[in-house]
């Protein structure tokens, strides 16, 4: 009974852990962080393991450090004037690339050319699968009156999740880029990102929402150019079904709470084919020879990656990242269907409850408390090994921080309850090791044992104590008269008379027999005297039940001896009480013997 009932307070306690644990946000929070730091751990062990490569047909075309010098040295400025651009895209479009991206915004400069910029703008005009960035904020209306955007850039979005909010991803202004630019083309893509609260970038928005219209993410376009050459896929309405998936052909991206896909990395900077800007800049000014560069069905994207030009993101492969490659990321996820999925709140508490009762069980079944840790590790590692390979080979996201703080949690209230059953069982054996069955007082064992532990305090300590042995007068004749069933009875409400009539710190035994013996620490001989008496009149005065109604009397006979003037030893001092105990007895019974 004990034991169901230590089992339901561990079922109640860690019930009750579960509850605390997802009502509070503060604790969710916390929790949150050391996940996305697991998550990035998975991802830095794939990318050591090579788990994943990048795909061969996106190249990048960088602002690099030695570009950067270049362009300042030779146009003594930056940005670059924009026909620069228009040269460089009719240069790789006539290799026909499958796209052209750029991860720059051309916004409207006080220095700006007309001339070249109109170079830009007809080149958007002139290509298809040209494609530019802007990027919403939230500046005050101080600063800049927000601009009507073309609804061309807008795409229809039917949000059937209801964990998916996607108004966490609004703006309230923007940074428009060359008007030119937008009304030739609807091949203009968004840049905002998403950051967790360490700071690092993990996820990407799939749209915005700006002056309630959608306007999908750059990276998204880019991809979706890509599926549509290479598989025919054309979307007119963006689904996120009921189940947080974007609905993509037969491709479905997780989508989070906050409306953006969790990137699959391949690698830390530098993973795909860089090409310096200089170079090709040099190509078509005739400096250097064109050797061949090979941009053929390649999605290529134009960005910076001068540590100084300060388009650089912390993610969880690099602290230091640049923006055109999260881009690059998120195409490849797009294409090659590597996004991540994160498993929802349900399955974590699920898998956190059957940890738990894993690890329960075998602190519970378990004899060994190294043991059974050893044990609950391997389940833990177990659960780890497969998070690992179901991000390796399904792109699953499985948490791992709240199933273990469940599972240390089942451990730790597992030992406790264990503890005290344990405790309980030892105080039961001790009890029975020590405890006569029929009277309920200490037995013969235990009361030799505490003499000698009272002979060594008394002799320790300089100070006195009394024993007190009694029997029952005339015993045998009253089992002989009323049998032994009511000769036990007697026994028992004999041994609770004297329990009754004596101090908590006495230790009244079962000697033997039909004799009883009571311990009196630090008590003195006269009061030890006057404890018996006391004793013998109560027991003499008191009626004892019998079956069937009947009462009866009986009357007691006792010794009394005291440490250290009866002896210096155990057996000196139960003689000596033992010896006045007959002498009682040889007087006529039912009193203390002198």
């Amino acid at each position: 009974m004990l034991k169901k009932i230590l089992y339901t307070i561990w079922l109640f306690l860690f019930c009750l852990v579960i509850f605390v644990s997802l009502r509070s946000a503060n604790f969710n929070a916390f929790i949150d962080v050391i996940e996305n730091r697991t998550f990035d751990l998975r991802q830095n062990v794939m990318i050591n393991n090579k788990a994943k490569s990048v795909n061969k047909n996106i190249v990048i075309v960088a602002v690099d450090d030695a570009s950067y010098e270049y362009i300042l040295d030779k146009y003594g400025e930056w940005p670059l004037s924009r026909d620069i651009y228009a040269k460089l895209v009719d240069y790789i479009e006539a290799q026909k690339p499958q796209s052209i991206a750029f991860d720059l915004m051309f916004v409207k400069s006080l220095k700006s050319n007309p001339e070249a910029d109109n170079a830009l703008v007809n080149s958007f005009k002139k290509y298809d699968n040209l494609f530019t960035a802007m990027n919403l904020d939230n500046q005050s209306e101080d600063l800049r009156i927000p601009p009507v955007l073309p609804d061309k850039l807008s795409v229809n979005v039917i949000n059937n999740s209801s964990n998916v909010d996607l108004n966490s991803q609004a703006y309230t202004n923007c940074r428009s880029i060359l008007q030119g630019i937008l009304n030739s083309t609807s091949n203009v893509g968004m840049i905002n990102v998403s950051r967790a609260e360490d700071g690092i970038l993990r996820k990407m928005p799939l749209f915005v929402k700006y002056q309630d219209k959608f306007y999908p993410q750059l990276g998204l376009k880019v991809g979706l150019k890509y599926l549509k050459d290479k598989e025919n896929l054309d979307i007119k309405n963006f689904v996120i079904d009921k189940n947080s998936n974007l609905i993509l052909g037969n491709r479905k991206i997780y989508v989070d709470n906050s409306g953006s896909a969790i990137l699959n990395w391949y690698g830390p900077t530098t993973t795909y084919e860089h090409i310096p800007m200089y170079r090709l800049i040099k190509i078509i000014n005739k400096e250097l020879p064109d050797t061949g560069l090979d941009f053929k069905d390649k999605i290529v994207y134009f960005g910076t990656t001068a540590s100084s030009l300060f388009d650089i993101k912390t993610v969880p492969v690099s602290r230091i990242y640049p923006g055109v490659e999260v881009q690059a990321t998120y195409v490849n996820n797009l294409i090659d269907n590597n996004f991540i999925k994160k498993t929802d709140k349900m399955f974590t508490v699920a898998a956190g409850i059957l940890l738990a009762v894993l690890t329960g069980f075998i602190v519970m079944k378990v004899g060994s408390a190294f043991v059974a840790s050893l044990a609950s590790l391997s389940v833990y590692l177990v659960y780890v090994l497969s998070s690992y390979y179901a991000m390796k080979f399904f792109n699953v996201w499985i948490e791992l921080v709240y199933p273990l703080i469940l599972a240390i949690a089942a451990f730790i209230s597992a030992l406790i309850v264990k503890y005290f059953i344990k405790s309980r069982d030892f105080e039961q054996q001790y009890k029975l090791a020590t405890t006569d069955g029929l009277t309920e007082l200490y037995n013969h064992r235990y009361f030799q044992e505490q003499m000698k532990r009272q002979i060594e305090n008394s002799k320790r300590y300089e100070t006195e104590f009394s024993m007190i042995i009694l029997d029952i007068d005339f015993f045998k004749k009253f089992n002989d008269t009323f049998g032994h069933q009511a000769g036990d009875s007697v026994l028992r409400q004999v041994a609770q008379t004297l329990k009754r009539n004596v101090r908590a710190t006495d230790i009244v035994c079962r000697y033997g027999g039909e004799e009883m013996s009571i311990i009196l620490p630090n008590t003195g001989k006269d009061v030890a005297y006057s404890t018996a008496e006391k004793i013998c009149q109560r027991v003499s005065d008191k009626k004892f039940k019998l079956s069937n109604d009947r009462e009866t009397s009986v009357t007691i006979s006792l010794g009394v001896a005291t440490f250290p003037y009866d002896g210096e030893s155990a057996s000196d001092i139960i003689d000596s009480a033992d010896k006045r105990l007959y002498n009682a007895k040889n007087n006529g019974r039912n009193q203390v013997g002198k």
